[in-house]
């Protein structure tokens, strides 16, 4: 009897412990999935402030280039020595003819010193070549001018016999690797090539755009990408990004890249890449079942089209020259065999009309061989020369006929598209991205492109009789991301892109069946080591970092928006007020309510003293930049804007504009702007900007002007 309540009793208590043990694990797992749940939060948070911030800069940029837009349709050069200063600064300037690029960028003069020590190349290029130039760029070293410019000259004509869509196929190569951007980031190039192998003729890349800008070797992806192109031109396939844009890398490093490691022959390089950029194949094509584009499609997405287009005459997507509707209509009637030589009844001057077809010259006698077969060249080339000139193909291709130009000559009979009609095609293809929502509407949040919904995936799918798409252009978290029912594909390979830890990079590899297969990886070191709450909150304290540096970037406005709350002048708002008040200025798009633990101290009451959390602001920007408050802010609000402005305007890339330079700009600038400025004004203010009086504006030069004009007005 005794021996069975001890039993009892044990039981009691085993059942007991037991019970105990097990409510502590529901705590531990309800703590923790709240531990999980906020990290999540604030990871979110994290991610949507960089996103915002890196968008708006995209928006600014093309914001910036409207307004160029604008100042070139509505100012009118008052002497022929503005109208060639603007004609030189933002439309001629940009293309060279054929046998004047070669003569500027004339590689074969350039003489290799003994004491270089870098890799040398030889043409055409072997795989050893390529595997030396992976050894010398792990060691920092850095590739002679002489080397890089023959890889540019022999690439930019291997990229013209290129078509603007490429096509891919399974049959020839065990997979084919698609990557995405890649940003500069030289250790993530290497990470792949470790982990999945050089290129060769088993293994297949598509590498989809955005080679270069942010990150610090962004020269030197493109030089081991165009090496392996040259190597494998079958197996090693590149598309353009948004990125590969001359006024997008103005503004986002690349530019200022090159010339830093090319101080004597950067502005050759500079020149030779901004004309290989504009030969870059649009898009390839897998088996012709998978398309892989930079950005996406839009609802007029047209592949017969983009198929067609002189890609080359896009050498900056951001700068859609638009052609006269007036000319346009020449062209047509031209085409058509309609005349239109007569003079505008409005007394304005004529258009121009097309070259009419040349006559030939009647035939020699076919018993003299030699005089007749120079009777049909003859005749031959003034066909072509008049077919290039109807078709439009530019000038400075002249010497050779073009993958996309033979296309457009096959095609004279077929539908004549407007310039504008195929800037946006290529505009679409670059900028856009996806959204859950049916439809398509502009991208307002970058400024360019549209979003486009399940709904015209499904269209473009059914019309190209395709399986999926696979694109790049947004950074995601694990490297890759599937939307619209698994049709849409986004693929990013720069990892760690706004800050250690904050993403992994991805590629994806498809075989025969098509079906892709992720590689995910961490190329910095640091980042392994950390943990997920160390990584989370390291990517946290930049984001806000970077978030106060934005905000105080619109003191002034801010103020402002406050003050329309506080109609007492107390200096104290509602939490709700400065949430409205703050994406009334900065429009981000920001959950500001849940950010503002982070951002501001509140009252007791639950009042903010706006004045007092706007000087903390400043103290906190003035500890990392000892300038004057007033110009700092005007510093942090523009910086990027004038930055480019800047580097238009200094055609030459020295890092200097003649004080010429600078008057025709501002007189440019107050024809729209509310600054009034005189000749003699402006000639006193770039003296008084000249502090070393060396004759030229550098741009710290350039930053004080602005500054000087916004404490007159």
């Amino acid at each position: 009897m005794g021996s069975g309540s001890s039993v009892n009793a044990n039981y009691k208590y085993s059942l007991q412990k037991s019970e105990n043990a097990f409510k502590a694990a529901v705590l531990i797992q309800r703590w923790y999935r709240r531990y999980v749940a906020r990290l999540e939060m604030r990871r979110r948070c994290t991610w949507r402030i960089f996103q915002s911030i890196e968008y708006a800069c995209e928006q600014d940029q093309i914001k910036l280039h409207n307004f160029f837009s604008y100042l070139m349709d509505h100012f009118t050069p008052s002497s022929s020595k503005e109208r060639d200063f603007i004609s030189r600064m933002f439309i001629s300037g940009e293309s060279f003819k054929e046998a004047e690029l070669e003569k500027y960028c004339d590689y074969e003069s350039m003489e290799v010193p003994d004491s270089y020590t870098g890799p040398h190349l030889s043409f055409p290029l072997l795989p050893d070549h390529a595997t030396a130039l992976l050894e010398a760029f792990k060691q920092k070293q850095q590739l002679h001018a002489r080397y890089v410019l023959n890889l540019l000259h022999e690439t930019r004509k291997h990229l013209k016999q290129l078509p603007n869509i490429s096509h891919v196929s399974t049959c020839y190569s065990e997979e084919v690797t698609v990557c995405g951007d890649l940003h500069g980031q030289l250790d993530d190039l290497f990470l792949i090539f470790y982990k999945n192998g050089l290129p060769s003729p088993s293994k297949s890349y598509v590498f989809n755009g955005d080679f270069v800008d942010r990150g610090k070797q962004s020269l030197e992806i493109l030089i081991i990408l165009f090496t392996f192109l040259l190597i494998y031109p079958k197996e090693v396939h590149l598309n353009r990004g948004n990125h590969e844009d001359h006024m997008v890398n103005l503004r986002y490093g690349f530019a200022k890249e090159v010339m830093q490691k090319y101080k004597v022959h950067g502005k050759k390089i500079l020149k030779m890449i901004q004309n290989v950029f504009c030969w870059l194949p649009l898009a390839t094509l897998i088996d012709q079942k998978v398309l892989i584009i930079h950005g996406g499609v839009s609802d007029t997405t047209d592949l017969d089209m983009l198929e067609k287009i002189q890609r080359n005459k896009f050498i900056s997507v951001l700068r859609g020259k638009k052609r006269k509707e007036s000319n346009r209509n020449v062209e047509i009637q031209e085409v058509n065999g309609e005349s239109n030589a007569e003079a505008d009844p409005t007394g304005n001057e004529a258009t121009p009309s097309l070259p009419s077809q040349p006559r030939p010259a009647q035939a020699p006698s076919m018993a003299n061989r030699l005089e007749f077969s120079r009777w049909v060249r003859q005749t031959v080339q003034e066909q072509i020369e008049w077919c290039r000139r109807l078709v439009d193909i530019s000038e400075s291709e002249d010497e050779e006929l073009t993958y996309s130009s033979m296309v457009s000559l096959a095609d004279l009979d077929g539908p004549c598209w407007t310039r504008q009609e195929e800037w946006k095609q290529i505009l679409d293809i670059l900028w856009s991205d996806p959204m859950p929502q049916e439809g398509c509407r502009e991208n307002t949040v970058r400024g360019g492109g549209c979003y486009f919904g399940p709904d015209v995936t499904g269209k473009i799918l059914e019309k190209y009789n395709l399986q999926f798409l696979i694109r790049s252009h947004e950074c995601k978290q694990e490297g890759y991301e599937f939307c619209h029912n698994r049709k849409v594909l986004t693929i990013f390979s720069a990892s760690n892109y706004y800050e250690i830890g904050s993403n992994r990079g991805a590629y994806v590899k498809l075989g025969p069946d098509l079906v892709p297969h992720f590689v995910q990886y961490q190329a910095n070191k640091t980042a392994h080591t950390l943990t997920m709450t160390q990584r989370i909150s390291r990517v946290e304290e930049s984001a806000f970092r970077a978030l106060r540096e934005k905000l105080f970037a619109h003191t002034s406005a801010l103020i402002s928006a406050f003050k329309a709350y506080d109609k007492d002048n107390t200096g104290r708002i509602t939490l709700s007020n400065w949430a409205t008040a703050v994406e009334s200025v900065l429009h981000l798009g920001l959950p500001w309510r849940m950010l503002r633990p982070q951002l501001v101290r509140t009252t007791a009451d639950g009042m903010l003293e706006y004045k007092s959390w706007l000087d903390d602001l400043a103290m906190e920007q003035r500890s990392q930049e000892h300038i004057q408050s007033s110009l700092l802010e005007v510093i942090y609000r523009n910086r990027s804007n004038l930055e480019t402005i800047f580097r238009i305007i200094d055609r030459d890339h020295s890092g200097l504009i003649s004080f010429e330079e600078f008057h025709q700009t501002w007189k440019l600038f107050s024809s729209h702007m509310n600054i009034e400025l005189t000749d003699d004004g402006i000639n006193d203010l770039v003296r008084s900007i000249d502090f070393n009086k060396d004759g030229n504006i550098d741009f710290n030069e350039f930053l004080e002007a602005f500054r000087l004009v916004k404490q007159t007005q």
